[in-house]
């Protein structure tokens, strides 16, 4: 007995990390050492802290493996990750993933990979390592998980907390795509239920089930770079699992909640297709799925006049979604 016969191929991971230093060109040249290596230009802070994250892309990588398309997981991962650290103020400097399958298929695993380094590429800042298992016992054949790492910097005087948001404040929304990269589990059942499969084209979504819940994760780093050169960005908030009430909570000091302007904004057509496919109920949907805003920024009210009049036109367009309001 030999570990290839156990279900483990050495061979075909030497080959995916060949392809992955093809793709990534110079910076490539640095992969396969037993540890990656930034410079760090702490000479440009006076306090530099360092922020870091880990997520995956959850079972939106079974959507992915039953449309066939995988590279879109690759850079939802990043662009989550961009926008968690980037809630906190820091920019990001490094990216580490970690890929794994029951039986490895270096082609779809370059596909998934091709597209961190798409997004890493996109972001200016390097995939410096990661990790592709092959474990045969844990996931089945064309299963697969990806996760990824990422650490960023900000100076510590630009750190964003939410400790300065009061009672009064906005809460200024940008649109998400879809779903991004949460409530898939619901979201799968839903379809494995209903009476459309993923490659059913309907007309309210303009495109396939499959497609729409594939729409990319947008990464909100222009938007947020944006907001931090205005004086009063008091707070940020990444809406993830826990939609917007589960998120927004976080950053919101002892004593105050949020009260969302629900029904005022325009939610992609594939949240609506899921409430009436499913029968979801209304506080499933809003603490399950982002339901059409994928960042939240706080500030106070004459700030938010400024944003809704002078905002960028090659960024996403914010808009209110609500208030900070004293908790009764």
């Amino acid at each position: 007995m030999n570990y290839r016969s156990a279900g483990v191929d050495i061979s075909k991971g030497d080959r995916l990390v060949a392809k992955i230093k093809s793709m990534m060109g110079e910076t490539g040249s640095r992969i396969g050492h037993f540890g990656g290596a930034v410079p760090l230009a702490v000479d440009q802070y006076r306090e530099p802290l360092l922020v870091s994250s880990i997520d995956g892309v959850g079972t939106k990588t079974a959507v992915a493996m039953a449309m066939r398309q995988h590279r879109g997981v690759g850079r939802d991962m990043v662009h989550h990750s961009i926008n968690d650290i980037a809630c906190c103020g820091a920019d990001p400097l490094f990216f580490l993933d970690y890929f794994a399958m029951g039986v490895m298929d270096v082609e779809l695993a370059a596909e998934v990979i091709g597209g961190v380094v798409d997004a890493c590429r996109r972001w200016d800042f390097p995939l410096i390592g990661g990790e592709n298992a092959e474990m045969p016992d844990v996931y089945h054949q064309g299963e697969y998980d990806l996760v990824g790492s990422i650490t960023g910097i900000v100076e510590r005087s630009q750190y964003i907390d939410g400790s300065g948001i009061v009672e009064g404040d906005i809460l200024i929304g940008f649109p998400s795509s879809g779903l991004h990269t949460n409530g898939y589990s619901l979201a799968r059942r839903v379809v494995e239920r209903s009476d459309v499969e993923y490659e059913t084209v309907l007309p309210e979504l303009g495109e396939s089930v499959g497609s729409a819940l594939l729409a990319e994760h947008r990464c909100y780093l222009g938007e947020i770079r944006e907001l931090r050169n205005r004086a009063k960005l008091k707070g940020l908030a990444h809406i993830t699992g826990g939609g917007l009430p589960g998120n927004v909570s976080r950053i919101l000091p002892s004593g105050l909640t949020a009260r969302f302007n629900w029904g005022e904004w325009v939610e992609p057509p594939v949240f609506d297709l899921l409430r009436r496919k499913g029968d979801i109920p209304e506080g499933d949907m809003r603490s399950t799925f982002n339901l059409g805003i994928g960042l939240v920024a706080v500030v106070d009210e004459a700030t938010a006049r400024e944003i809704e009049i002078d905002f960028p036109s090659d960024l996403y367009r914010p808009f209110r979604a609500g208030k900070v309001i004293r908790e009764s």
